[in-house]
């Protein structure tokens, strides 16, 4: 089996659905969304000292049976546990689906292409994939057990990412508005 590998470009570009797809660079809401869920994701790993979250990293993500290709999500989250820190280190573009993947929506995304997004991550041993609509102010969570739908008032919690909890409020409300504690 073969793997699509990408140049490196800004945005970046990623495989999906036999093509290539540039990211879109963000808009406010997006990258409010985005700081926010990796703000909490982050203070959440150097609690734990259990893995690394981060912003647009370049994955080569295999599902079986199929070719490898490079996805970079909005954030993701490897655990220790899926690659030692010793191996991390030394790795820039991960050979591994992350443990965690969030997704935010843009306007122009295609649902077609979120959800080939969701399958290869998933089929690749992703375990959970969420799926941020800042127009919608809701939270998509899909991983193996199905998909449901978090609102604003609702707290996100997931058994890949034990102990991590985040109030779905918080990534569609500006410093100085009435903000969850």
């Amino acid at each position: 089996m073969h793997e699509i590998i990408l140049p490196e470009a800004k945005p970046a570009l990623e495989w999906v659905n036999n093509r290539v797809l540039q990211k879109v660079s963000p808009k406010r809401r997006h990258a409010v969304a985005q700081s926010e869920f990796v703000s909490a994701l982050t203070a959440w790993t150097h609690e734990r000292k259990n893995g690394v979250a981060a912003t647009e990293w370049h994955f080569q993500v295999r599902p079986p049976g199929e070719i490898g290709r490079t996805l970079v999500p909005d954030i993701a989250f490897l655990s220790y546990a899926r690659m030692p820190l010793e191996q991390l280190k030394d790795t820039d573009i991960p050979r591994v689906s992350p443990d965690a993947v969030v997704e935010v929506r843009s306007p122009e995304d295609a649902q077609a292409d979120i959800d080939e997004k969701t399958r290869v991550y998933l089929g690749a041993g992703t375990a959970v994939v969420f799926l941020v609509d800042p127009q919608r102010k809701t939270i998509t969570i899909r991983d193996a057990a199905g998909s449901r739908i978090l609102r604003e008032d609702e707290t996100l919690q997931h058994a890949a990412l034990p102990g991590f909890s985040l109030v779905v409020r918080t990534l569609f409300t500006l410093p100085g508005e009435d903000r969850p504690k």
